[in-house]
């Protein structure tokens, strides 16, 4: 993989993030979504994967910029576990629509959403499938990567601050 394909991307996302007028205490987050996000749709893409040895560290990685912020870390586990359920059980009805990597990453996902507040939780399972559908859209041939438009909305809605 060309080292431009997540480096270009990634400082626009953290230009935009910078520019948002996210609250400085938060700005940590949206910038590890973007790196973490842009690393895995890439993959996502590529590959139609998620692999553990990105998604499992999230959980820790996202644990702690979470606790660096100061954010409702009670709210923030809430809302991991409320994510990562609903696509538990998505994946469990349908394992063809929704793969096991996108389980996984919904945890930390999710984790980030609740600390945003409860609203951002259903704003960003909405907003993901709308990314998911225009992915899919813009490559009909392919099934689409759910990886990109749940990282892609939590980023998004983490503009919002913690």
């Amino acid at each position: 993989m060309h080292w431009a394909w997540c480096a270009v991307p990634t400082a626009v996302l953290w230009a935009l993030s910078a520019a948002a007028g996210v609250p400085p205490r938060w700005l940590p987050m949206p910038l590890l979504l973007a790196l973490l996000g842009v690393l895995l749709s890439v993959i996502d893409f590529r590959h139609r994967r998620l692999p553990d040895s990105l998604t499992l560290p999230a959980y820790p990685l996202v644990g702690g910029v979470l606790w660096a912020c100061g954010a409702d870390l009670g709210r923030a586990l809430a809302g991991g576990l409320a994510y990562f359920g609903l696509h538990w059980v998505v994946h469990l009805t349908s394992p063809a629509s929704m793969g096991g990597g996108d389980v996984k990453l919904s945890g930390p996902l999710g984790a980030v959403l609740g600390a945003v507040s409860w609203t951002a939780l259903p704003v960003g399972a909405v907003l993901a499938s709308a990314i998911t559908l225009a992915v899919s859209l813009a490559r009909p041939r392919d099934g689409p990567p759910h990886g990109p438009g749940l990282v892609g909305a939590t980023w998004l809605v983490s503009l919002a601050g913690g």
